[in-house]
């Protein structure tokens, strides 16, 4: 019987190191590709505390953690990545921990002195993954269907959807109000879910709540007094321009007409009107057929009062 080719052991080495959650990644774009690198003395200190990992190499084991590091640059499991703003911005005493964008270094040697590296390879998809991408198609389907649905499920939706909204906008303007109050005030920069915007972010990312440390300079008082009085400028126009009673009656009289008409709409309806519209073309065109008909029968008796006479003048 012939047996399947035995798996590399740095191929596994790699793949457990990097679903293992010690070690801390980020996801960046290289060369126009979403990757997820690491930085090099992290991978250090990472096996230094996990030497049970060391284990799936079997006989390379006792080899030091740089040879490991150099063995995976050779078999391409990894790639030395280096960041592409290599100055430091205006405002900012020092160059992002995590870069967004990085570029290939030309020597692929494994190092800690602010070296990054790029897992090469596609990562296994877990369970839940997979069973989503299914999901997709059946979610898209149920969105098209919704007009059919029953009334309170419709409610129910509705109800959903809208209340997530009103949540994310109130978190938003909760996080902005916050952020402004504390940079007027004491010139800090606080931002609470620093990563709800960001677009290259995990899950488990995108709703930490706690700040990030502020790495930049403390704004000048004058810059502070600048953005006060012109929230407060804002405040006011806002406030003088507010819409009056008898407006916001108006708008919300006609945004409860839109959404009845979709919570009450049905095929059963959409047919019915379509009969009903059908049926009043059909009485409108029946007066003009008898009008045509008359005009015709009008039209032939003048033909027939005018020939007899001149049959007569002939005799």
């Amino acid at each position: 019987m012939r047996q399947s080719p035995k798996k590399d052991v740095f191929q596994l080495f790699a793949e457990k190191v990097r679903d293992h959650k010690g070690l801390v990644s980020r996801w960046a774009v290289l060369q126009e590709t979403r990757v997820e690198y690491f930085r090099g003395k992290d991978f250090v200190n990472f096996l230094k505390n996990h030497q049970e990992l060391k284990d799936i190499l079997e006989s390379n084991k006792n080899i030091e953690v740089e040879e490991i590091a150099n063995t995976l640059l050779r078999k391409n499991l990894l790639v030395r990545c280096d960041r592409v703003v290599k100055t430091v911005r205006p405002g900012k005493k020092k160059l992002s921990t995590w870069p967004a964008h990085l570029e290939i270094f030309p020597d692929q040697v494994f190092s800690e002195n602010d070296a990054f590296f790029a897992w090469t390879f596609v990562k296994r998809h877990p369970l839940w993954q997979t069973l989503l991408s299914f999901f997709w198609p059946v979610l898209t389907l149920a969105i098209c269907l919704f007009p059919v649905y029953p009334h309170r499920c419709k409610l129910l939706i509705l109800y959903s959807c809208a209340g997530v909204l009103l949540l994310i906008l109130s978190l938003l303007l909760m996080r902005a109000t916050i952020f402004g109050t504390l940079y007027i005030i004491l010139g800090k920069r606080v931002w609470f879910f620093p990563n709800i915007l960001a677009e290259e972010a995990t899950l488990r990312e995108l709703f930490r709540f706690w700040p990030k440390k502020d790495e930049e300079e403390r704004p000048k008082w004058t810059a502070r007094l600048f953005y006060a009085v012109v929230a407060v400028l804002v405040i006011l126009l806002l406030r003088h321009h507010a819409p009056d009673e008898a407006a916001r009656a108006r708008y919300q009289k006609r945004m409860s007409n839109i959404i009845d008409d979709v919570l009450e709409w049905s095929p059963r309806l959409a047919l019915s009107g379509m009969m009903e519209k059908q049926q009043t073309v059909v009485n409108g065109t029946e007066p003009n057929n008898r009008n045509s008909e008359q005009s015709r029968d009008e039209a032939s008796g003048n033909g027939e009062d005018v020939d007899q006479p001149q049959h007569q003048d002939h005799i």
